[in-house]
């Protein structure tokens, strides 16, 4: 189920309220604890703290209160029990794939997943013996028939950074669970403002907070939800010991940019879809991938999961990469760069290696992020760019 329309008004309120904390004096921000450790009264508190260093508040490579409230705040939105905050995405992905996945273990993972992932996968195969194998996330039965006995996970995300393809969310978790294996899916793209995944089923839930929860460019943060056993478990298991704590700094500012995530969030989906049809009526576009249009393969899908589409999606132009990569060069108001959710808006241009131009080369597909500039300034960036090449 797509996040229904009461949810979303309800998350307004989520983000930005909060009663008056009297520990603090009433301020209505959370304040840094800038401190790396936390002292106790009597050695008798400081045992029974030291027993569950993950429970208590010790050291900030285990809990800090600035960094708790944030996931306490995230949990909360994306309807888990608990959150665990982490230095980066990445982070958070690693410590996932290290707590649940050992020696002799099987993950299946969607084949257009983050890069990173996939390489995180690739090495934990070649090194440490965790079977990998990397299907069509469009089809429900490819991982039906990349399940083993072994099988331990599937790794998820719907839709994917790129090619923007979407997994059948409820199908893939009753699939799981039928075989006792766990399901992660990393939900930055669609944040809890547009998608639900453990109302959908999923056990798992991660994010680079670096993207939309930041909003700023200015922060890198990784976060896990879920039950209070599983993000227990990966606290337990990799959390501490692999040492990717998320600074209170950092926290603090990731906090400020929550507040106002579904204003921005709006802003984002408004124009970027606008500027999709746009390209989706031009000649110079063979395929614009958004799950919002009603080209999109898989538009019944998107609309059962999504109730709504952000700001970033891609193009397959009917031009050579070299062609695109001048086009983009010539842009005016898109920033060159990795990364997206921010307030800037960003281009990047790869390669469809399972197409071709009539001369042989390989169609360029370029990845546009909309930020919150004028959405008609931009197609008219767009449209300069494009005169140009010609």
């Amino acid at each position: 189920m797509a996040t229904s329309d009461s949810e979303r008004r309800r998350l307004y309120t989520q983000v930005s309220h909060d009663p008056v904390d009297v520990r603090h004096h009433g301020a209505v921000s959370m304040p840094v604890y800038q401190s790396s450790l936390f002292a106790f009264d009597t050695y008798d508190e400081f045992e029974e703290a030291m027993k569950d260093v993950l429970a208590a508040t010790v050291y900030s490579r285990g809990n800090n209160p600035t960094v708790m409230y944030l996931e306490e705040k995230i949990a909360r939105l994306e309807g888990g029990e608990r959150a665990r905050c982490f230095a980066s995405g990445m982070g958070a992905i690693s410590a996932v794939l290290f707590a649940l996945a050992g020696s002799g273990d099987h993950v299946v993972c969607v084949d257009q997943a983050y890069g990173p992932t996939r390489e995180l996968l690739g090495d934990l195969s070649a090194r440490f013996n965790v079977e990998a194998s990397f299907v069509d996330g469009a089809d429900t039965e490819a991982f039906a028939a990349a399940i083993r006995p072994n099988t331990k996970l599937f790794y998820l995300e719907s839709p994917t950074s790129g090619l923007f393809e979407m997994q059948d969310l409820p199908a893939l978790a009753r699939l799981a669970k039928a075989h006792g294996i766990l399901t992660a899916i990393d939900n930055s793209w669609a944040t809890p403002y547009f998608q639900k995944p453990l109302a959908l089923g999923c056990d798992l839930v991660v994010h680079s907070l670096t993207k939309y929860f930041s909003g700023h460019s200015d922060s890198v943060g990784g976060v896990v939800v879920g039950s209070r056993e599983l993000v227990g478990l990966i606290g337990a298991r990799s959390y501490l010991n692999l040492g990717a704590a998320m600074a209170p700094q950092t926290a603090s500012l990731i906090t400020r940019g929550l507040r106002t995530l579904p204003l921005r969030l709006e802003r984002h989906q408004a124009s970027a879809l606008k500027i999709a049809e746009h390209l989706a009526a031009k000649t110079d576009v063979a395929r614009v991938n958004h799950p919002g249009l009603p080209s999109y393969a898989q538009q019944e899908l998107a609309a059962r999961q999504l109730s709504g589409y952000g700001g970033l999606f891609s193009f397959v132009a009917r031009h050579s990469v070299e062609k695109m990569k001048r086009w983009a060069t010539d842009l005016e108001y898109f920033r060159i760069g990795v990364s997206w959710g921010g307030y800037e808006s960003l281009v990047t241009v790869g390669t469809t290696p399972d197409r071709f131009n009539a001369d042989g080369s390989a169609p360029a597909i370029v990845r546009l992020y909309i930020g919150i500039e004028d959405a008609d300034e931009l197609i008219a960036d767009i449209e300069r760019a494009w005169s140009r090449l010609y």
